[in-house]
């Protein structure tokens, strides 16, 4: 798939950061929102270069705004006001991505037709007890390791499915949305071409 560039968008300045927006709840549950509206939400906001890349809710765009938590509010009343419901938003800058799959946090993990490789990408840091290493106990998943900003899991799927879609349950507060490894590299690549 190739990313697509809303028409109005601006050039950024060198010193802007190139951000990639992994949005929950989009074109999931009956919830359908066309991605070129989806850019037009975002530029709508002043944000530069806003691209997107497939229809599971991966925004691309530059800012120079230095407040991270204020940026995701900002988008998240935005969508919300817009889309009328609740869009939980995770920002991540580009070298963030990079960084976190550098590591290679599935390092040694055998690929098998019933085994998917997940980045969770998370509001906050997971409780010490959910923090990993552990395995869920239906064994349908298991947290590797975490970082305050993603777990890293490897889901075991049961009858061909994902048996477990809230792997972490009430215990944790924090928004979370998830990408398939394979997805996250090639949201990564489209990120750079930018």
């Amino acid at each position: 798939m190739t990313s697509t560039r809303s028409s109005a968008s601006t050039n950024a300045s060198d010193t802007s950061t190139q951000y990639i927006a992994f949005l929950r709840a989009i074109n999931v549950g009956g919830r359908t929102v066309k991605m070129e509206r989806l850019r037009a939400l975002f530029t709508e906001l002043g944000l530069g270069d806003v691209r997107s890349y497939i229809q599971t809710g991966n925004v691309f765009f530059r800012t120079d705004e230095p407040d991270r938590a204020a940026l995701t509010a900002r988008i998240e009343a935005h969508l919300e006001q817009a889309l009328g419901y609740p869009v939980p938003v995770l920002l991540r800058t580009v070298d963030e991505v990079a960084a976190l799959l550098a590591a290679e946090p599935f390092r040694g993990v055998e690929v098998t037709p019933d085994v998917r490789l997940v980045i969770a990408f998370l509001s906050e840091p997971l409780p010490a007890e959910l923090a990993g290493p552990h395995r869920s106990p239906k064994g349908d998943f298991e947290v590797l390791g975490t970082d305050p900003g993603a777990a890293y899991v490897v889901v075991h799927l049961q009858d061909g499915k994902w048996v477990t879609r809230e792997m972490f349950g009430k215990s944790y507060r924090g928004a979370v949305t998830s990408r398939f490894l394979h997805t996250t590299e090639k949201i990564l690549a489209a990120a750079r071409k930018g």
